[in-house]
């Protein structure tokens, strides 16, 4: 559809009035280098050496089309308006998005970026706004990385970026991921009780666009002189022409995105709901599947709440969410009559079991605070589980036992040791998700408490929405899961943990938390972290994760 390029493709005229602009455009390079308003012509950025000597130099570059393969700032927009405002605002921004290409491309950018600012921002707080730029969008911005633009920025000691974007929506993941040391941005107006007005302020030069940008280059400079600029359209020429060297990105030619292990930072966590991209098409398709999706969901969680867990794999198969299960889980639990063969720790209080032989320790990979049912369901038995984060609502609906754990490690090791004795058990030394290939620190308590300790990963594939969130209502968590259209969990249970390997044989709590981490991230692909719980909450949401 027209939405998905010509409103979102930029077009920054450097002066003069609409029609001439649109005349220049079309003028041959030749004609438009006698123009003395801009420096012509600039090379292509394919032709830039990038490794020589760019270390002590400065770089101003262009955001959308030049850092950014996409030349559409409206998915970043509609990332706004859906995790910070609401499904309907985002619907709201999508059938207005016609008008906004309209005036655009025809009337004023300017204006047009304007009407996308009013409808993604008025209204919000500012802080929503701010957590979303800061946990959302560095995700889908570096997976648009241009990997042409990309090397040479990186390559350059001091990286500045100016754009037409709202500064507070762009300026957090230039600086904690490209290391950029200003962003030159339009800046929005907020109210004295910290809420976004919508406008732009118009005593910072307004929106920034054509000849504003140049402006704003020279205001930070002053002075001195850039040595780089890169932009993408005619209308980037004016900042362009005041660098000592200037490059054209290529707006026709298909480019990679960025591999992950060349980022200057690795991404390890990021929050929202939505997995993809909101390009208008699929914005489109998210929001009409979203009330049909939540009624499947709906239907999934109700129906899988009293379905025996023989009975679930089939019933879930139905309803379209897959389970595969990999490996052989222990075929034996709690209730076995044979005496116990297990001398695990245990604290104190907890000296004896009734004679029976204690539960099995599932150490389990932490996707989603659904990791515990899906692990019953492949065991083929309830096994009870203890978390940190989880709403009263998730309580409620779990078909399985769930119990808190107060962060107060004697508490916590009687709680988990009372349950080892009563049955299985499963436990996520995580102590949260994490989205990325990556597992975080593992807590050591529970290694203390058992010696039979069965390691699982858990790892899942879903289509539109996370089924985790930091900073939103964790109510939602299992409705968002099955509200993917197919989602589907992959459990692997893994060989039992050797005695040896154990508190028992001789090793610390923290030695078998370490080795255990060490299994599953080699059968899952993933990389050990020594990030913990709080940094992901401090990082996403600005608090430690605690639930009430």
């Amino acid at each position: 559809m027209m939405l998905n390029m010509g409103f979102f493709s930029k077009y920054h005229h450097a002066g003069g009035d609409l029609q001439h602009a649109r005349r220049r455009r079309r003028r041959p390079a030749a004609a438009a280098a006698a123009d003395h308003h801009v420096k012509l012509p600039f090379d292509v950025i394919n032709n830039c050496r990038k490794d020589v000597g760019r270390e002590a130099q400065t770089i101003v570059s262009d955001l959308d089309g030049t850092l950014l393969r996409s030349r559409s700032s409206f998915p970043y927009f509609m990332l706004i308006a859906f995790e910070a405002g609401s499904p309907l605002r985002a619907a709201i921004l999508l059938l207005l998005s016609p008008l906004a290409w309209l005036v655009y491309n025809f009337v004023s950018e300017s204006v047009g970026i304007k009407i996308l600012i009013f409808v993604s921002f008025a209204g919000l707080k500012v802080s929503a706004i701010e957590s979303v730029a800061r946990g959302v969008l560095p995700k889908f911005y570096l997976e648009d990385m241009h990997s042409s633009s990309y090397s040479l920025f990186v390559a350059c000691g001091r990286r500045y970026v100016v754009t037409a974007n709202p500064r507070i929506m762009v300026e957090p993941f230039l600086k904690e991921y490209l290391d950029v040391e200003a962003v030159m941005g339009t800046e929005i107006q907020a109210t004295s009780g910290g809420f976004a007005t919508g406008f732009v302020a118009a005593e910072c030069s307004g929106v920034l666009v054509g000849m504003n940008k140049r402006s704003a280059v020279k205001n930070l400079f002053a002075d001195d002189t850039p040595d780089i600029g890169l932009g993408d359209r005619e209308s980037d020429y004016p900042f362009m022409s005041i660098c000592k060297e200037a490059y054209i990105v290529p707006s026709n030619e298909a480019v990679e995105r960025v591999p992950k292990n060349e980022y200057l930072k690795p991404l390890i966590f990021h929050d929202g709901r939505l997995v993809c991209r909101p390009t208008p098409l699929m914005s489109l398709a998210i929001l009409l599947w979203t009330p049909i999706g939540f009624t499947l969901a709906v239907i999934r969680v109700f129906v899988g709440i009293g379905v025996p867990l023989w009975l679930a794999p089939l019933v879930a198969m139905l309803l379209g969410v897959s389970v595969t299960v990999k490996g052989i889980p222990p075929t034996y639990s709690s209730s076995s009559s044979s005496s116990s063969s297990s001398s695990a720790t245990t604290t104190p209080g907890d000296s004896s079991n009734g004679g029976r032989q204690r539960g099995v320790l599932f150490v389990c990979s932490h996707r989603t605070l659904l990791d515990p049912i899906f692990l019953s369901i492949a065991a083929g038995r309830q096994v009870s589980a203890v978390t940190y984060s989880i709403s009263r609502l998730s309580e409620v609906l779990s078909p399985i036992r769930t119990v808190r754990l107060t962060r107060c490690r004697n508490k916590d090791a009687l709680t988990m040791a009372t349950l080892l004795n009563e049955g299985d058990l499963a436990v996520c030394p995580e102590g949260t998700t994490c989205r990325e290939p990556f597992l975080l620190r593992f807590s050591s308590l529970f290694a203390e408490l058992a010696d039979h300790i069965v390691p699982v990963t858990m790892n899942i594939k879903i289509q539109m929405f996370h089924g985790t969130t930091a900073r939103g209502w964790k109510g939602m968590d299992p409705f968002f899961f099955f509200m993917n259209p197919a989602p589907t969990y992959e459990v692997t249970f893994l060989e039992q943990l050797p005695i040896e390997m154990t508190c028992t044989g001789g090793k610390t709590s923290h030695e078998v938390a370490n080795y255990i981490q060490k299994m599953l991230a080699n059968s899952l692909g993933f990389q050990c972290t020594d990030f913990t719980r709080k940094d992901k909450y401090r990082i996403l949401a600005g608090n430690d994760g605690v639930v009430s």
